[in-house]
């Protein structure tokens, strides 16, 4: 064999190696160590069982997310238990979750972890034996128990079930702090259909009766509206709604006040098209508008104009509502702001409220009024940070 012949054998030989060796360093590249990868799954079955967790404790919620949690912990089995009975069992063993209730009583009782180190069943072929309890506990009182099975219990899988649960217990308090939020602002919500103005619907009805024999498109006309207003005022769904829903009920209530004053009245509506799709919250823009049709322009002679307007910027969306009324002092805007004056106030500082819990304590009402100036009420609703436009290098110098 001659030089040429051995270097060609030996380089064959030698990339058997190399190769392998650079085929392990991609997979470890891509992979990662066996740590990064541990580490993965676990916060990757974390975020599959904490949007399920977050619903609350039931027994939907608890089996969707047992399977989730039995993989966290590698165990054969996991019961999760309220203070009553079980709700769910994921795993092997299942002759044993009739019992998972009575071994968790201790645990709900105390709030203490319990560890059973001899479940029998008389099957040798059971593969569990020994279980974990742990309490659940929300805002301090205990509401189930979460149980580990399995062939035997370990310190760490007794540190493990510890932790699940404690993670479980937080993501009980989380659902149970929406849910508050959620009965609040739907008790704020009734509180602000509780204001619309019977004296409003009486009128609006009566003005609809006066148009049946003199005009009955008209009133066919303006019941459809009527209907439209009421069916949005006091509909069930969601505490959000959008701009373009919200115009719509403003130009019902404008159609409406329109039939009993005539031209005395005038709506004009400046919006930009990209503005229509913003979230805001529910019946936020017409009472508003309301306001401004109540009292500052029925006490002004002559007409009167409310205009509603909406634009954006690169950081927010800016809408005004502005009417060429009476205007009022700066104390009395203070007070309505705070709800501290009249019962139209009182909305006034409900959309206030609702407006801070939903964009933050930057982005509530400004009110501007003047004696004999009208009034100017402006709503800034900061974008979606996808939304903005990234700030240059040369603007930001």
């Amino acid at each position: 064999m001659d030089s040429t012949a051995t270097m060609i054998a030996v380089a064959g030989v030698l990339a058997v190696p190399v190769g392998a060796a650079v085929r392990a360093a991609r997979r470890h590249h891509v992979y990662g160590t066996p740590t990064e990868r541990a580490a993965y799954e676990a916060m990757h079955t974390v975020s599959l069982a904490a949007p399920v967790l977050r619903e609350g404790l039931s027994p939907d919620s608890a089996r969707k997310s047992a399977r989730h949690l039995r993989r966290l912990l590698g165990t054969a089995a996991v019961a999760i238990t309220d203070a009553e009975r079980l709700l769910a069992w994921d795993g092997e063993g299942d002759r044993h979750a009739e019992d998972a209730l009575v071994h968790a009583k201790n645990v709900i009782a105390t709030g203490r972890v319990k560890l059973l180190d001899w479940v029998t069943c008389g099957s040798e072929e059971c593969p569990i034996r020994d279980a974990v309890i742990a309490p659940l506990i929300v805002d301090g009182q205990v509401v189930g128990a979460l149980a580990a099975y399995n062939a035997t219990a370990s310190v760490a899988l007794t540190r493990a079930v510890c932790e699940v649960a404690r993670w479980v217990s937080s993501q009980l308090e989380l659902a149970q702090l929406d849910q508050s939020r959620t009965r609040a602002m739907e008790a704020e919500i009734r509180a602000l259909r509780a204001q619309i103005s019977p004296h409003f619907i009486y009128n609006s009805l009566t003005a609809i009766a006066s148009f049946v024999r003199t005009d009955p498109p008209r009133a066919r006309e303006l019941l459809l509206e009527f209907a439209d207003f009421t069916r949005y005022s006091f509909r069930r769904g969601g505490s959000m709604t959008t701009l373009a829903e919200e115009l719509r009920c403003i130009d019902c209530y404008f159609q409406l006040e329109q039939a009993r004053f005539g031209d005395q009245l005038e709506l004009v509506v400046r919006v930009a098209p990209e503005t229509l799709g913003l979230e805001l919250p529910f019946l936020c823009l017409q009472p508003l508008v309301e306001n401004a049709v109540r009292h500052g322009l029925r006490g002004k002679s002559g007409k009167g104009t409310v205009t509603v307007s909406a634009a954006h910027t690169d950081q927010e969306y800016v809408i005004t509502i502005s009417d060429d009324g009476i205007g009022m002092d700066p104390s009395t805007a203070g007070a309505a702001l705070s709800g501290k004056s009249t019962s139209d106030a009182h909305a006034v500082a409900n959309i206030q409220e609702r407006l801070l819990a939903a964009f933050g304590s930057d982005h509530g009402l400004q009110l501007d009024s003047a004696p004999g100036e009208g009034t100017t009420v402006t709503i800034r609703i900061p974008k979606p940070v996808s939304r903005r436009r990234p700030i240059t290098r040369r603007e930001s110098e």
